[in-house]
């Protein structure tokens, strides 16, 4: 039989926000909960996600006006 080991080590600030992804988004849940999850988690990180995509969205458009 395989052993299967899990990786207890624990979080530092530069892998706190990709065990934080892992966290949240694996599983089998439908995407919308997965981010509903997220974002209740780390609320500021959802926020500035976002802003970032809202501001492509708009550079996006501002190019479409030409």
């Amino acid at each position: 039989m395989a052993d299967t080991k899990t990786d207890t080590t624990p979080s530092n600030g530069k892998t706190s926000l990709s065990d934080a992804f892992r966290e949240h988004f694996s599983g089998d849940a439908p995407l919308t909960e997965k981010a509903k999850s997220f974002a209740k988690a780390r609320p500021v990180t959802a926020a500035a996600f976002l802003g970032v995509a809202a501001i492509a969205v708009l550079n996006s458009l501002r190019g479409v006006r030409s």
